[in-house]
C-alpha cells in the first residue's frame, strides 16, 4: 500500500517511448487504485448517496465522474471512437462548482447502484490500461497536441478528486465514516508557537508555466506576467488554531466590521460561530478530521474559508495597528521561491507535508523548516488575495475548454502551496486552483504586512454578443478566403499612403482597433474614435495589454474562447502611435482636428447626423488632406432616424443613393479621385453563419 502514496508526476519530455509508456501505466493504476481507496473510509454503500454539501453531488457522482471523465475526454480528443456507457458519461459528465450547468437536484438523477458503478469502473480501467498499451509514443515525449495528453490530464484530474472528495467525506456524519491505517493521522499535537512577522525582501518575480515544460500543466499555468514586489513582512507561522481562537474569543463572528459585505451575508446565512471542521463540546473543543474527532490540536493550522481568513486578518490589523492582509498570488510565490529550491518530481523525500508523504490529516504548524518560516509549502493550502485569472499568452485545450474559463469571474480566489493530500501537479511550483470564497478545502493561510494594496486583473472574456462580431472581424480570418478585410482596404489605399508617412490620421469608427493599428505603420499617429464605449475598451486593452479575449458562439450552445495578440499581428511596435477614444462623428470635439488622413469606417451609416458629419469634417482635415469612405450604408432606425437618412428613398420621383447624397454635400470642399471600389464584409455570428455586406470604397481630396 506504501507505493500508492508518495509518487512523483511523470516527467513528460522523457525521450525513451517504452520506459515513459510504463511510467504512465504505473501511474494510471496507482492513481486509480487510490481513488478507490479513498471511497473505503465509507462504511456502507448507502453513505454513498448522502448529500455531504448541499453545492456539490453526493459522492457517488465523484465516484463515477473520474472514470467517465477518461471517456468523455478520450472521444472528444478523438483518441477512441466508442463509448462505454453513454448513459453513464452523460449523468458523471459535470457538476462541482455552482455553476449554470450544474445540475444538483437528486430528483433529476437516478442513481445506479454501487456495485454497478463499480463495474463501470472496472471497465474504464480495462480500457485506458489497453489504450495506453496501443496508442503509439515517438521519442519526443508527450506535448499539449499529443493525443497522451488527454490520458495525463484524466488522471491529473483524478487526483484532484482525490482531495475533493475526502472534502466530502470530511463533513460526512461521523457514524457513516470509518478510519483506515492507509488514511493515518498525524499523532503530533501541543501548544501553538507564538506568531511573528519576518521580512520578506522584494523583488521581480515571473508567473506562468513554460510551454517546454517536462510536467503537466492545467491551461491557466500557461502564459506569462511579471511583478516588480516591494519589501513586505509574512507570518512565520501558518495561523495556527490557537491564533484563530483569539479571533472567536474576540467576538470576531458577530462583528461586521471585520467582514467584507459578501462575508457577512455567508455569516448570516450560515449562522457559524467557528470554522466547519471545529466543534465544541460545552468548553471543548475538537476538530473534525476525515473520518474521526481528535481533541482540538491547537498547534495544528487552522482550516477556514477565504471570507473567515479575510475577517481574521482584518481584526488583526486592527488589534495591531498594521496593514495585515493575506498575500496577493505574486507576493506568496516570491516567498515560495526565495525558500523553497526542488519541485515535487525532483525531491526524494518531501521537504513538507504534500503529497501524502507523512500523513493523512495536518500536522503542527512548526514542524517543516523553510529557513526562518514554516509550511511555505504543504500542510493546508494557503488563501490568496487574488481572484484567478488568465495569463497573458493563456490558451485553452480543446478537450477540456472549461476548466478554468468559468472561474474567471472575480467569485474564485487561488489558494496555493498545496494540503498534506496534494498529489500530482497539486504540488507543483506552477499549480494554479481556485475555490469560492465560501468553500471549504483543506485550506487555511498566513498573513502579512503590506501598505501596498493588491492588483487584481479584471480581463474577462468579452461575451456580448453585439461586440462579439466586431472582435472577430477585426482580428479573426476572412472566412471567405483571400486577406483581411482591413488589408483590403489598404491594398485600395496603397497609392495614397506612400505620400502619407510621418502624417497624421484619424480614424472613424475603428471599432476594436485592427485597421487603426495597421496605419500607424504609415502615421507618425493614428487617432480612432468609435461611438461605443465597450468596443473601445477593447481597442484600449488591445493598445494597453497587446491582447484581448472574447468567447465565439460555434453552433447552438458550443462556445470557444479566443485571444488575440498584436505582436502576432506584428503591429506591437506601432501600439505607442495610437490612441482610442469615445466619440460621436456627429458632433466631434474641438480637439480632433488637424489631420493629414481621415478614414471614416462605416461612419456614415452609424452617425446620428449623418449629413452634419459630412458638411463639418473638412474642417477637420489639412489642406489637402485626404478623406476615406469605406460604408454600406446601412441605415438603422435605432440609431439613424428616417428624415437624417442621407439616401435609399426618391427624390423628386427618382431613386436617390447615399453616395448620390455624399457626392452633392462634399463637392464644395472635396474633389473625387477616382471611381469608388466595391468591397466585400463580413460578420460572424455563428462557424456556417455569417452576414456578408457589400460597402463602398471612396477617396476625397480637400481643395486649398
Amino acid at each position: 500500500m506504501d507505493d500508492l502514496k508518495g509518487i512523483k508526476t511523470l516527467n513528460l519530455k522523457l525521450t525513451e517511448p517504452e520506459k515513459l509508456r510504463e511510467q504512465m501505466r504505473h501511474y494510471f493504476h496507482q492513481t486509480y487504485t487510490i481513488d478507490e481507496k479513498l471511497y473505503d473510509s465509507l462504511k456502507d454503500d448507502e453513505t454513498f448517496y448522502l448529500r455531504a454539501d448541499p453545492l456539490r453531488h453526493p459522492l457517488v457522482f465523484y465516484l463515477g465522474h473520474t472514470a467517465a471523465f477518461y471517456i468523455n475526454k478520450f472521444i472528444i480528443g478523438k483518441v477512441i471512437d466508442e463509448r462505454i456507457n453513454p448513459a453513464y458519461e452523460s449523468m458523471f459528465a459535470i457538476g462541482v462548482d455552482e455553476m449554470s450547468w450544474d445540475d444538483l437536484n437528486d430528483a433529476n438523477y437516478d442513481w445506479p447502484s454501487i456495485q454497478e458503478v463499480r463495474q463501470y469502473r472496472d471497465l474504464v480501467r480495462e480500457r485506458v490500461d489497453r489504450l495506453i498499451s496501443e496508442l503509439p509514443l515517438d521519442e519526443n515525449g508527450i506535448g499539449w497536441d499529443s493525443p497522451w495528453w488527454g490520458i495525463i490530464m484524466a488522471i491529473e484530474h483524478q487526483r484532484i478528486h482525490l482531495e475533493t472528495s475526502s472534502v466530502l467525506i470530511r463533513q460526512l456524519p461521523l457514524d457513516k465514516v470509518q478510519l483506515l491505517d492507509l488514511w493515518n493521522v498525524c499523532p503530533e499535537s501541543g501548544s501553538a508557537p507564538q506568531n511573528e512577522l519576518l521580512p520578506v525582501s522584494g523583488g521581480k518575480i515571473t508567473l506562468g508555466r513554460d510551454d517546454d515544460s517536462p510536467w503537466y500543466g492545467w491551461d491557466n499555468e500557461y502564459g506569462s506576467i511579471s511583478f516588480d514586489i516591494k519589501d513586505f513582512k509574512a507570518s512565520k507561522y501558518l495561523v495556527s488554531n490557537a491564533e484563530f481562537l483569539e479571533f472567536i474569543e474576540a467576538g470576531g463572528y458577530f462583528q461586521e466590521r471585520y467582514w467584507t459585505p459578501e462575508g457577512w451575508s455567508w455569516l448570516s446565512f450560515q449562522k457559524a460561530e467557528m470554522p466547519r471542521f471545529w466543534r465544541k463540546y460545552g468548553q471543548k473543543y475538537k476538530l473534525r478530521l476525515m473520518a474521526n474527532e481528535i481533541d482540538m490540536p491547537w498547534n495544528w493550522p487552522v482550516e477556514c474559508n477565504y471570507l473567515e481568513a479575510k475577517a481574521f486578518c482584518n481584526w488583526k490589523a486592527a488589534e495591531t495597528g498594521l496593514p495585515i492582509r493575506l498575500p496577493a498570488e505574486e507576493e506568496w510565490m516570491l516567498l515560495r521561491d526565495s525558500l523553497v529550491k526542488t519541485e515535487q518530481p525532483l525531491w526524494d523525500k518531501a521537504p513538507a507535508n504534500i503529497n501524502l508523504e507523512y500523513w493523512a490529516s495536518s500536522c503542527p504548524v512548526d514542524r517543516f523548516a523553510f529557513g526562518d518560516f514554516f509550511d511555505v509549502i504543504g500542510n493546508v493550502w494557503q488563501w490568496t488575495e487574488t481572484p484567478i485569472y488568465p495569463f497573458p499568452g493563456f490558451k485553452i485545450h480543446p478537450i477540456y475548454d472549461d476548466f478554468s474559463v468559468p472561474t474567471f469571474d472575480g467569485r474564485h480566489n487561488l489558494i496555493k502551496g498545496g494540503s498534506w493530500i496534494s498529489t500530482g501537479n497539486e504540488a507543483l511550483r506552477d499549480s494554479r486552483y481556485a475555490f469560492r470564497r465560501h468553500f471549504y478545502q483543506h485550506a487555511g493561510f498566513r498573513y502579512i504586512s503590506s501598505p501596498e494594496p493588491v492588483t487584481l486583473h479584471d480581463e474577462p472574456y468579452e461575451t456580448d454578443l453585439r461586440i462579439i462580431p466586431w472582435c472577430d472581424a477585426n482580428w479573426g480570418v476572412n472566412p471567405l478566403g483571400g486577406k483581411h478585410f482591413s488589408l483590403q482596404i489598404l491594398d485600395a489605399l496603397q497609392a495614397t499612403l506612400q505620400a502619407m508617412q510621418g502624417k497624421k490620421a484619424l480614424h472613424l469608427g475603428c471599432k476594436t482597433g485592427r485597421l487603426s493599428f495597421e496605419l500607424a505603420r504609415t502615421f507618425a499617429s493614428v487617432v480612432g474614435l468609435d461611438f461605443t464605449t465597450r468596443l473601445i475598451r477593447l481597442a484600449i486593452q488591445m493598445q494597453e495589454k497587446g491582447f484581448i479575449r472574447y468567447i465565439r458562439v460555434e453552433e447552438g450552445e458550443i462556445i470557444s474562447h479566443q485571444e488575440k495578440h498584436l505582436k502576432d499581428f506584428g503591429l506591437a511596435e506601432f501600439a505607442d502611435k495610437v490612441e482610442f477614444w469615445q466619440a460621436d462623428v456627429s458632433n466631434l470635439i474641438a480637439k480632433f482636428t488637424g489631420y493629414d488622413f481621415i478614414l471614416a469606417e462605416n461612419a456614415i451609416e452609424g452617425a446620428i447626423k449623418p449629413r452634419r458629419f459630412l458638411e463639418e469634417i473638412h474642417t477637420r482635415l489639412n489642406p489637402y488632406g485626404i478623406l476615406v469612405f469605406v460604408d454600406g450604408y446601412d441605415w438603422n432606425p435605432e440609431i439613424t432616424r428616417a428624415e437624417d437618412r442621407l439616401g435609399g428613398f426618391r427624390k423628386d420621383g427618382e431613386p436617390f443613393g447615399s453616395f448620390e447624397a455624399l457626392r452633392e454635400i462634399l463637392e464644395a470642399n472635396f474633389a473625387l479621385l477616382e471611381e469608388p471600389r466595391e468591397l466585400w464584409q463580413t460578420l460572424r455570428r455563428e462557424q456556417r453563419l455569417h452576414s456578408l455586406k457589400h460597402v463602398q470604397l471612396s477617396i476625397w481630396r480637400k481643395k486649398a
